[in-house]
């Protein structure tokens, strides 16, 4: 379920102009408007301040919209208006600052009327404000254009997309089901890193702890949880294997929503029980959790659990995955896993069905099988480091399902990176990349860079 961004928008404006040209003013709330419809129709949440002269009136506009508790302040000059006014209330603000370098024309062009410079010259007023930010250490966002071109907006608020996502991230409450699979070290992070860097704070339970939660659901919430995903899957399952894994899976969601959990993690060899509430893997549960924003990975998983709901909370279209094998004479990655895939990013609606499970005595869980829609996507990772934290992304386009007729059991994609595969692949691995990715549907890099911005952590483009 994506969350809005919301924006702060703070119009600046010059005093001088209230005395010499008294009209000016009035003529331009037309253009503030127009910026203000521009990033809704984008997308996002706006308030606007009142027009902003003077430094009073800057510190209380952004009162005003500390109020609304903004995930992004974006700036608009009207006309010129001097940095000093503003800088250092902005530099001291606490909020991501994106400045918007737009006008009301879209043309100043050799026939132009000289009176149209008094409509559009705000931008010396925005690098003349940009400039003593730089000295004050406060960097904002610059997006230059004009509205007529929807990505300016657009651009403006995916940046607010990616604000949203760094505090839902460094918000995050993750909850890990049984212990991290034995051995695999790549996504482990010591609890009191998670908690310093991002804010990450992880209970663990064993998966005999979801009893209480499952005594708690009775048969009518089952019948109507089934109801709900025949209309929305394709459903080809025995009747009381899906019953089972509903049980389980909605005693799974009430513990989600009773421990205030926005993320979570299971190792799927914690449910070892075929008898008992606790009886399967609820898979389907995991698919279900991430199309309502709540961030889940794999086999303990809790960093990338939490990167997952971040993005799937403020851009949508994002699931866990993980790259299975090589193509490598189709220069293409096979991406899949056991039974957890976003169903928000399949191509056609999900099948349904009985998974066999010969991994631990649980019974055979429902869960999903679909490939993901093809198209332009973005395979995000959080690499753990010896210092820090980066952030690895790469363009890539999802491909056309396969033929074979055993694929319609399993989760499945094949990616085509930017990069030759050879050297995506070498280079992955040599920035520490995991095995464990975020997948988002479309191109998000200017988003993503500004995300580890945001979250101070390396930024790197595996693309061309």
């Amino acid at each position: 379920m994506i969350q809005k961004p919301r924006i702060g928008l703070l119009p600046l404006y010059l005093a001088l102009y209230d005395e010499s040209l008294p009209t000016l003013r009035g003529e331009l709330e037309p253009f503030l408007r127009q910026v203000q419809s521009a990033l809704a129709a984008a997308g996002a949440e706006v308030t606007a301040a009142p027009v902003c002269c003077v430094s009073s009136e800057v510190r209380a506009g952004l009162e005003q919209l500390r109020a609304g508790d903004p995930d992004l302040l974006v700036t608009l000059h009207l006309a010129y208006s001097p940095s000093l006014e503003s800088a250092r209330a902005l530099a001291e603000c606490g909020l991501p600052i994106l400045m918007l370098d737009t006008t009301p024309d879209a043309e100043f062009g050799r026939d132009v009327d000289p009176q149209r410079l008094l409509y559009n010259h705000g931008i010396h007023g925005v690098m003349d404000l940009a400039s003593v930010l730089r000295r004050l250490g406060c960097q904002p966002w610059v997006v230059a254009g004009h509205l007529n071109d929807p990505a300016t907006a657009g651009r403006a608020v995916a940046i607010g997309r990616a604000a949203r996502a760094w505090r839902r991230m460094r918000g995050t409450r993750a909850l890990r089901i049984g212990p991290v699979f034995d051995g695999m070290g790549d996504f482990q992070v010591e609890p009191a890193r998670l908690r310093a860097h991002f804010g990450i704070e992880v209970e663990q339970i064993e998966a005999l702890a979801l009893a209480e939660d499952a005594a708690a659901i009775d048969d009518a919430a089952i019948e109507a949880e089934r109801k709900a995903d025949e209309a929305t899957f394709d459903v080809d399952c025995p009747a009381e294997v899906h019953r089972r894994s509903l049980r389980v899976g909605l005693a799974l969601r009430r513990r989600l929503d009773r421990g205030g959990f926005t993320a979570f993690s299971l190792n799927f060899g914690a449910f070892d029980r075929a008898d008992g509430p606790i009886d399967t893997v609820p898979f389907l549960e995991c698919c279900k959790a991430m199309a309502r924003g709540i961030g889940y990975a794999g086999e303990g998983d809790v960093l990338t659990a939490a990167l997952v709901g971040a993005l799937a909370t403020a851009f949508g279209g994002t699931t866990f995955t993980e790259i299975f094998c090589p193509d490598w004479r189709g220069g293409a990655l096979f991406l899949s896993h056991m039974g957890e895939l976003n169903p928000e990013v399949t191509a056609a609606p999900a099948r349904l069905y009985e998974k066999p499970f010969p991994f631990t005595p649980a019974r055979n869980p429902a869960t999903l099988a679909a490939a993901i829609r093809p198209g332009a996507a973005t395979l995000v990772d959080l690499a753990p480091g010896p210092d820090g934290f980066s952030l690895i992304v790469a363009p890539v386009q999802v491909l056309e399902d396969g033929t074979h007729p055993g694929l319609r059991d399993w989760i499945r994609a094949w990616i085509q990176p930017a990069l030759p595969l050879t050297q995506f692949l070498e280079r992955y691995s040599a920035l520490g990349g995991t095995h464990h990715h975020a997948l988002m549907l479309g191109d998000h890099r200017e988003a993503l860079t500004a995300f580890a911005r945001m979250a101070g952590i390396e930024f790197h483009w595996l693309g061309e």
